[in-house]
């Protein structure tokens, strides 16, 4: 008799699986069953995947391709890639937020009753309740154009385009999971606090090492590995969380609730 959080038999779809929680969520997947394994990357991962489709994220014709070639029925969508904000902001927009919409409904009519979509968000994007109403108001623009256009009228809100392309993130998880229900299908993302991957460094120089390493220093002074996440997004694409639908899920070692509760030290920011 399988266990909740067996995987055999099932097709998954990853992307970023190159590296970082991508690369560590191939192998959690393994120990988990071997589901067979479609990953979209720039890269071809070196994990244990059944096929590769060459997918940049950010390109709407090359996730159309993605789309296109993905055959048959899908079990779960990992929406994993990413990029920082050493990138351009139209860059990261459309990698972290528009892609992974592209893909998500793109993919939905082939995702069977009873799957899931994964989001891979972040803590970053907790921001979106101050500013409700323009999240809203941006995730409904379909147009890349229209899109960017608005990113540049609301530039200050928008900022180098990472913390708000995961406010995006989180409030379409939220917002699309009735629609995926629908269907018989979750939708809920992962927010991680800071992880030991090869972006790391970027994100030093975008959020600057002092913002980070207070950040690790505020729960405990342990910053996660990709497997720590690997292992929460396996969690929730899995029959374990049949009835989890439509949550933003903090794994950030208490960050977010060492915050609400106001146990958080802003000396180490001054």
């Amino acid at each position: 008799m399988s266990h909740p959080f067996d995987y055999s038999g099932k097709r998954v779809v990853v992307t970023g699986a190159f590296s970082g929680v991508g690369a560590a969520l191939l192998d959690v997947l393994a120990e988990l069953g071997r589901p067979e394994v479609i990953a979209l990357d720039i890269r071809r991962p070196e994990g244990r995947i059944a096929s590769y489709i060459e997918t940049n994220m950010g390109k709407a014709s090359s996730v159309d391709a993605a789309i296109g070639a993905i055959d048959g029925p899908v079990d779960v969508l990992f929406n994993n890639a990413g990029i920082a904000a050493t990138h351009p902001v139209e860059d990261v927009m459309a990698v972290n937020w528009l892609g992974l919409r592209q893909l998500s409904e793109g993919l939905l009519p082939k995702i069977r009753e009873g799957g899931a979509i994964v989001n891979t968000a972040s803590i970053a994007g907790g921001r979106w309740p101050e500013h409700l109403q323009d999240v809203l108001e941006c995730i409904a623009i379909e147009d890349r154009q229209e899109l960017f256009g608005w990113c540049r009228d609301h530039a200050e809100l928008v900022g180098d385009g990472y913390a708000f392309s995961k406010e995006c993130v989180q409030v379409y998880t939220m917002k699309s999971a009735k629609a995926t229900l629908a269907r018989h299908v979750r939708t809920n993302s992962v927010c991680p606090a800071p992880i030991d991957t090869p972006l790391l460094p970027d994100f030093n120089k975008t959020m600057t090492e002092k913002t980070m390493n207070w950040t690790i220093d505020q729960i405990g002074g342990t910053i996660a590995t990709p497997r720590d996440i690997a292992m929460t997004l396996a969690f929730l694409g899995s029959d374990a969380a049949r009835y989890v639908n439509g949550v933003n899920l903090n794994v950030d070692m208490g960050f977010n609730a060492f915050m609400t509760t106001g146990q958080i030290d802003f000396s180490g920011l001054a």
